[in-house]
């Protein structure tokens, strides 16, 4: 590790947990985050901030108004330019050392193996259970690690896939019976997909460094509006 290195992430290498052995671990990690709107914002500033070597960044979509309340990757001047070259240029400003690539696609069964089999750790940003079934099959089917986020107003849900026994599926068995679910609505307030997107990259952080109990095959919940929170098992 170099000197600026050292500097740079001083105040998480004093953690035990981490150190200098867990911080060369992050800088060789390569971690794709699926999705940089409300959840994908916060996951790739933390995990940027962390020094996670490679990050991939997927998003067919461009920034607009009503995003920015959430969406703290961006602002009023990048209205209409693409989310994923939006966030590569700020966290490649935000740490230099790192390497971050954009994909300006939507995730799909016709390119997911091709996206998702250069990284170790996918994290999901995205709002839509189609693609979820698709990234977490092909987790599967490839070996990699699927840490799964949703969101929906005050509420948030959080579990790490295909890392133990439990996948996507397991938590929605009946694909054509969820793909059929109304969509539960866009109301959100910007903190809910802060703190879920939080805790996504914390639990990144910690299959990477090896620390701390991770929430394989267990899914948690928060409800921002009472504070109640869940750890329930898969």
């Amino acid at each position: 590790m170099d000197l600026n290195a050292e500097e740079r992430y001083s105040r998480q290498i004093l953690l035990s947990e981490i150190g200098k052995e867990g911080q060369k671990k992050l800088a060789e990690a390569k971690v794709l985050i699926v999705g940089v709107g409300g959840l994908g914002s916060p996951i790739a500033l933390y995990l940027a901030g962390a020094g996670v070597g490679t990050i991939g960044v997927v998003d067919d979509d461009v920034v607009s108004l009503t995003n920015l309340h959430r969406q703290v990757l961006y602002d009023e001047h990048q209205i209409g330019q693409s989310k994923a070259i939006c966030a590569c240029e700020r966290l490649q400003n935000m740490n230099s050392s790192i390497t971050v690539c954009a994909y300006q696609e939507r995730l799909s069964s016709e390119n997911a193996h091709r996206l998702i089999s250069g990284y170790d750790i996918i994290v999901d940003g995205t709002d839509n259970f189609a693609v979820r079934y698709v990234i977490s099959d092909t987790c599967k089917l490839l070996g990699k690690t699927y840490v799964y986020g949703a969101i929906c107003g005050l509420e948030g849900q959080v579990a790490v896939l295909n890392k133990g026994k439990a996948t996507y599926r397991t938590l929605f068995p009946n694909e054509t019976e969820t793909m059929t679910m109304a969509h539960p609505g866009k109301q959100v307030v910007g903190v809910t997909p802060a703190v879920v997107g939080s805790v996504e990259a914390s639990q990144v952080l910690q299959l990477i460094c090896g620390y701390g109990n991770p929430l394989i095959d267990k899914l948690w919940t928060i409800d921002l509006n009472t504070l109640q929170s869940f750890v329930i098992d898969l």
